[in-house]
């Protein structure tokens, strides 16, 4: 019999193998400063890219404001224990009224985290006997709860409407044999690629094919929409989705998260997400926080006007220079890029050394081998500058990626891993 931490010593993973090479500046790097678009990186200062503080209210001075009052009335651990044993107060209550009424459905539930949340929801909806059908480029927390499901699931390709309405075909047969029903699963906007959820087609499917849709809007909720309610209120079909999910980690510039959809629904699921039902409250200093930083989305559309501004600016000026940034709808801005791991190590740290620009990188296993995926994020602290900086950067960078530059500098590097 192995000893079990044989696997774990021999093979560290995809992206653990690198970890030597990589910790610490390309992965778990310490960006320093209050958060902006302009902070610290090791000494230095550079224009952060990869901070999903989308309105600018991270470091916002009404926010800092209620956030010192809320902590010094109440401190870190009140309210103490579970919403269901202790845990349970009038301004938890007046949040998801708030939220539930934002994004236009009767109720709402809170979450302490997004990840744990979802993976949570998608337990809680669905039985052995329930098919599940997903988008194959689902976010982790999506992909790990559907995980937790004892009964059948499928991937539909990404966006793609055919393979949607073969799966669901596939479902429909088999939920009529199980007697189960059947639960399709999107995102709003998918973080990496930036594109939205074809939630609109998905919903035109709904009488066909009698399922119930979930969507993870994580990335849309406060940036889409015309009040910022996100992709569905983007695309019209905002009723038509019967569980809505957003987290307060990007927009919100928070902690915490929460589901909304028809009361019933909602009732059920405060009596039976066990990632709730068996967690600590969500401390009142993040409530109140949450509080006013959705009044803030309700009543300062400018913050997201300045968002959107900085986006058009950014993405506009990316494929003027004949970048490729895929097919972003989004404030997401992916640049793809063509070379191998240690060529995207040379990369990035040219850019954060000599331009001062600091944004997110994607390699293998997230993307397909031999592609890099620079990941930005403009914010409502962006400036025409930072845009303008930026652009200059990636130009010469990209130049240098073609001309063979960072594959001679990473030859030393892929030699020694083996590549």
């Amino acid at each position: 019999m192995k000893d079990l931490f044989d696997r774990i010593i021999k093979n560290k993973g995809p992206l653990g193998k690198w970890a030597s090479q990589a910790e610490g500046y390309f992965v778990f790097p310490k960006i320093e400063g209050e958060i902006s678009n302009r902070m610290k990186f090791q000494g230095k200062d550079v224009i952060t890219w990869s901070i999903n503080d989308y309105l600018g209210l991270a470091n916002h001075p009404e926010i800092r404001k209620v956030d010192a009052e809320a902590a010094a009335n109440y401190g870190s651990a009140y309210p103490m224990g579970a919403r269901m044993m202790s845990g349970h107060t009038d301004l938890h209550e007046q949040l998801q009224d708030e939220l539930a009424a934002f994004v236009n459905k009767e109720a709402a539930y809170l979450l302490n985290f997004g990840y744990q949340g979802m993976v949570s929801t998608i337990d809680a909806l669905v039985t052995k006997d329930d098919i599940i059908v997903y988008d194959v480029d689902s976010h982790a927390c999506i992909i790990d709860g559907v995980r937790l499901h004892m009964g059948k699931r499928f991937t539909y390709k990404h966006n793609d409407i055919e393979s949607i309405e073969k799966n669901l075909e596939r479902a429909k047969n088999m939920a009529e044999q199980t007697g189960g029903g059947i639960l399709v699963i999107s995102e709003g906007v998918f973080g990496m690629r930036g594109e939205q959820g074809i939630l609109k087609d998905i919903v035109a499917l709904k009488k066909k094919y009698n399922f119930r849709l979930l969507v993870d809007d994580a990335h849309g909720f406060g940036t889409l929409g015309k009040t910022g309610a996100g992709a569905g209120e983007e695309q019209g079909v905002q009723d038509d989705i019967d569980v809505y999910f957003a987290t307060f980690a990007k927009s919100m510039a928070s902690t915490g998260a929460f589901i909304a959809g028809d009361k019933e629904v909602i009732d059920y699921l405060k009596y039976n997400l066990r990632s709730q039902m068996f967690a600590k409250s969500l401390q009142m200093q993040l409530v109140v926080g949450a509080l006013k930083r959705l009044d803030m989305l309700r009543t300062m559309p400018e913050l997201r006007e300045k968002l959107w501004e900085n986006v058009n600016a950014l993405q506009n000026g990316l494929k003027e220079r004949g970048f490729d940034i895929g097919t972003t709808q989004s404030c997401v801005t992916p640049v793809y890029l063509k070379g191998s791991i240690p060529e995207a190590m040379a990369l990035v740290k040219d850019l954060r050394e000599n331009y001062g620009i600091f944004c997110s990188i994607v390699v293998y296993p997230v993307i397909p081998k031999g592609l890099i995926l620079l990941r930005m994020i403009p914010t409502a602290t962006h400036t025409l500058e930072d845009v303008k900086d930026t652009l200059d950067a990636f130009s010469a960078i990209r130049d240098r990626l073609v001309n063979g530059t960072y594959k001679r500098l990473s030859a030393a590097v892929a030699a020694a891993m083996g590549e």
